[in-house]
């Protein structure tokens, strides 16, 4: 009897130990700054916003705390199940930070939070910003030409 329970906790945990981390149905995730269609120099500050919930570092395992992960020009859906992935556009903070300085090239970028679990997993529900979308400038580009507004001259009556 002992020894069926054993197989069975076996196959069992495998089962609880992926299971995705509750989340109170308040939290709410943001991005404080840059703002959605702002124009930004590199490199730039990115403010992580939290409502509702605490941050923490990675590892911990405190219920509705939480760390963060910006995502840079991410198109792909989140997978719930599985740890967010540690690569160039999946941007880890797992000391607890609350901003970061970003250096990308020139052009049109998207930034998105997600709030991941002791174990970089997504909670449930997940907790993601909308997306942010920045333009950033080349700092090399000539700036625009701005026309001059032409003054009218009045001429005196008389």
């Amino acid at each position: 009897m002992v020894k069926w329970g054993l197989v069975l906790a076996a196959v069992l945990m495998p089962l609880t130990a992926h299971a995705q981390t509750p989340a109170p149905s308040d939290a709410v995730v943001y991005i404080i700054a840059p703002r959605d269609g702002q124009r930004v120099k590199s490199p730039f500050t990115v403010q992580f916003g939290l409502r509702g919930m605490g941050v923490t570092r990675a590892g911990e395992t405190t219920a509705n705390m939480g760390h963060h992960h910006l995502l840079v020009d991410v198109d792909e859906p989140i997978n719930p199940r599985e740890p967010l992935p540690t690569n160039r556009k999946h941007l880890h903070f797992g000391a607890g930070q609350t901003e970061t300085q970003l250096d990308l090239p020139p052009g049109k970028h998207t930034l998105q939070l997600v709030l991941g679990d002791a174990e970089h997993r997504p909670f449930n529900p997940i907790l993601a910003s909308t997306k942010t979308s920045v333009t950033v400038i080349d700092p090399n580009a000539p700036k625009p030409v701005r026309k001059k507004k032409r003054q009218r001259v009045r001429q005196p009556r008389g």
